[in-house]
């Protein structure tokens, strides 16, 4: 009896746990499935700063641009920095998503930026482009993104601030150089750089002053060899400081 007993108790064990693991797989299909759903129903993340927009616009006056505002639309880089930290005092707003691409930022342009009467915009887009994050992407795609943008804000008054992508390196847990090759990421500077030119645009050069000699993200300004860490963002905050004066002085 005792025996029939165990082997009882055993049996439950064994079932409870298959049961659990049959079900874990089915809880991660769920939470993906609604994951990819809510990504359908708002693909720009248009509603991750609406509260905070609408905020914002209650405030502003009903017309001309907010003194010195100036918003910041990117993908993580300008998503995880602390614009209060290392812009005191400074009107700026962040409207960095992490994972975006340009046509995402292009979409929220509107609603993240020119709504919001900003006089300057700093623009740092692309990287997630060269890893196909929503789709298989040509270069020619993402330029053709970024002279919309551009296109808009001229018609808006905004003064423009196209940022280079930036540098990586494999120094990291991940060889950050296979997602994002760095040929492509100097091909679109370059790009970026001549089409500020022509259309007298400021191009922030954040690439070469976080550049090492092996052409990569220098190891001591990023952890993961994609995002700047604290050391990367002091460098690059005097650079956009620089490049939001000149922008606003040429708009004068």
């Amino acid at each position: 009896m005792k025996t029939i007993s165990l082997c009882a108790f055993y049996f439950v064990l064994v079932s409870i746990a298959v049961a659990q693991q049959s079900a874990d797989p089915c809880r991660e299909l769920k939470e993906k499935t609604d994951s990819m759903q809510a990504t359908l129903n708002d693909w720009p993340e248009l509603g991750r700063y609406a509260r905070a927009d609408a905020e914002l616009i209650s405030q502003q006056p009903t017309a001309g641009k907010v003194r010195g505002r100036v918003v910041f639309l990117g993908d993580s880089i300008t998503d995880g920095w602390e614009l209060s930290q290392y812009f005191p005092r400074q009107p700026y707003v962040n409207r960095g998503i992490s994972g975006q691409t340009t046509p995402q930022m292009l979409l929220r342009f509107r609603p993240d930026v020119i709504d919001l009467q900003p006089q300057a915009a700093v623009i740092l887009a692309g990287i997630n482009d060269l890893a196909g994050n929503t789709g298989p992407m040509t270069l020619q795609m993402t330029e053709n993104n970024l002279a919309s943008i551009a296109e808009l804000a001229r018609i808006h008054s905004i003064a423009l601030v196209i940022a280079s992508v930036l540098p990586v390196s494999d120094y990291g847990p991940e060889k950050q150089t296979v997602q994002h090759s760095p040929e492509k990421i100097r091909q679109l500077n370059t790009w970026i750089a001549q089409y500020c030119r022509k259309y007298g645009l400021i191009y922030l050069d954040y690439y070469s002053h976080l550049l090492d000699k092996h052409g990569m993200l220098r190891a001591e300004l990023s952890e993961d060899g994609l995002h700047p860490n604290a050391a990367g963002y002091k460098i690059m905050a005097p650079l956009a400081q620089a490049a939001i004066r000149k922008a606003l002085d040429r708009a004068r």
